[in-house]
């Protein structure tokens, strides 16, 4: 029988940490991933020799001391990393059509303000302001902090909006698009982001930020192998499509292959409507079932990785976000017309001359309504099959447009390419298990904050939630889900006693 203390649906960052942690608590435990790479936005893809990242293409808190630092140490991930620290003076870069100015948003708080002053001579009180109000905001959250804590301090911040701060700090309009330039990395609207949500972002890639070298796929590999070093299981091709419950608690899951998995106690990693999907206890009330249905996904992408010639793109360890001006906050309600709004580049190093880039990610925001036609199909590579040729056009289409944007701020780039790959919203909703192929899960309102918080714990006695859905995205985000999610099971807060111990050492 397949029986463990812990059975985990889904291997992305939010299950394999819960997987990690519980293990060193002398849990067994077994994650169950449906596709043949573990990871969630974790996993990579090589093409022509090239590695790409299908959604970790930078991290933050890597230094010492700092949130994340402290996590990886704690699992013994920090020596096993190959990681290559950004530019400090511009780990991200604002570009914006028609202005020739690349705007650098650097690492350090000091250093961020003194690179953009030379930008904004006149705003120097407007940078100080908003450096002092993002450091507020991520003192008031305890876990961010990896500290216990009354976590009612963080309510006077849920309700602000980021979009009215930066507005209320200049009337600068080009330093309010560039404030809001790398938005991108939490799907940011004007009428909803909350400001906690760009404060604790920012604030994680101000204080450091990192490349993982030889792909985020690495940190899945390592808590994985930590895991089976535990006695624990981690398993491929195994989707779970049922949690079934008796006498009220989840006894087993049922996988599309048949098998079941028994244990004691059950963590989804999969997004919260499809796992209630998946569960038909009675002690789920309808009218969570209703509320969590009822919840916005963010919007998805489309993705065009490209395999550079040798020695023709410059390499930098820095990212690009582009927007058109007056669209920094609503790139992603483009027409059909005007698409793209909006990108971001990320750069992997060449292996024998880093002066050069080796492959280049551009993603743009692209909503799952443009791919509904072809949503009857499924391609991964464990069940590879194509979409037929209008979908191939369509693809080839895009991927020209979005070409034709990125030519306007790097000339002879199309020079540059030896081959590309697309990828739209059916390929990360058949990856990573998103319905409508969501980039960042459920969004995030400051006009109704507690709306979108969902806890760890479910009615479900032995049946808990993690990942990106619960607290903040990213692999910070789901890092601090997974801990949140482990501390629930534990009852306590020991695990934050044991991560910050471990980096005193």
């Amino acid at each position: 029988m397949n029986r463990y203390d812990v059975v985990i649906a889904g291997s992305g960052m939010g299950g394999l940490l819960c997987g990690d942690l519980l293990s060193r608590e002398g849990y067994r435990v077994c994650i169950l991933e449906k596709n043949k790479q573990i990871g969630g936005c974790l996993q990579i893809y090589a093409r022509d020799r090239v590695i790409f990242d299908s959604g970790v293409h930078y991290i933050g808190g890597l230094a010492p001391g700092q949130n994340l630092y402290k996590i990886f140490r704690y699992l013994g991930l920090m020596d096993k990393l190959k990681l290559e620290r950004m530019n400090p003076d511009a780990f991200d870069k604002i570009m914006i059509e028609g202005d020739d100015t690349v705007y650098p948003l650097a690492q350090g708080y000091e250093n961020f303000i003194r690179q953009l002053l030379p930008h904004f001579p006149e705003e120097g009180e407007a940078l100080h302001r908003y450096c002092e109000r993002i450091r507020s905001i991520c003192s008031k959250f305890p876990l961010y902090n990896l500290r216990s804590g009354d976590y009612a301090e963080k309510e006077s911040e849920l309700g602000a909006d980021t979009s009215a701060f930066i507005d209320s700090l200049t009337a600068n309009q080009k330093l309010r698009a560039v404030l809001a330039g790398n938005n991108f990395l939490y799907a940011g609207q004007a009428d909803k982001t909350p400001l906690y949500v760009h404060a604790l972002i920012q604030n994680h890639y101000i204080e450091s930020a990192w490349k993982c070298t030889d792909g985020g796929h690495r940190i899945g590999q390592l808590m994985a192998a930590n895991i089976r070093a535990a006695g624990g299981a981690v398993l491929t091709g195994r989707e779970v499509c049922r949690f079934v419950e008796e006498a009220g608690k989840i006894t087993r899951v049922e996988t599309t292959g048949g098998a079941s998995f028994y244990g004691d106690i059950f963590i989804s990693n999969i997004h919260p409507e499809k796992t209630l999907d998946m569960t038909a206890s009675q002690l789920i009330r309808p009218i969570f079932r209703k509320r969590i249905s009822s919840l916005e996904n963010s919007v998805s992408s489309f993705t065009l990785n490209i395999v550079l010639k040798e020695d023709c793109f410059p390499y930098e360890a820095a990212n690009y976000y582009y927007h058109r001006p007056g669209y920094a906050w609503s790139a992603a309600d483009y027409t059909t017309a005007n698409w793209p709004l909006a990108f971001a580049v990320f750069l992997s190093p060449g292996r024998g001359n880093t002066k050069f880039a080796a492959g280049m990610s551009l993603l743009t925001y692209m909503r799952f309504d443009e791919v509904r036609a072809w949503a009857g199909t499924i391609n991964t590579a464990a069940a590879p099959a194509g979409r037929g040729t209008a979908y191939e056009q369509f693809k080839e289409q895009k991927a020209s447009a979005l070409l034709d944007e990125a030519e306007k701020k790097f000339p002879g780039l199309r020079n540059c390419i030896h081959s590309y790959y697309t990828a739209t919203p059916l390929s990360f909703r058949d990856y990573i298990g998103n319905a409508d192929g969501s980039m960042y899960g459920i969004v995030k309102n400051y006009r109704d904050p507690h709306r979108t918080f969902i806890p760890p714990r479910t009615k479900v006695p032995n049946l808990y939630f993690t990942g990106q859905n619960l607290n903040l995205h990213g692999i910070l985000g789901t890092a601090l889900s997974g801990l949140a999610t482990c501390m629930s099971i534990l009852g306590n807060d020991s695990l934050l006693e044991k991560i910050n111990h471990e980096e005193k050492k």
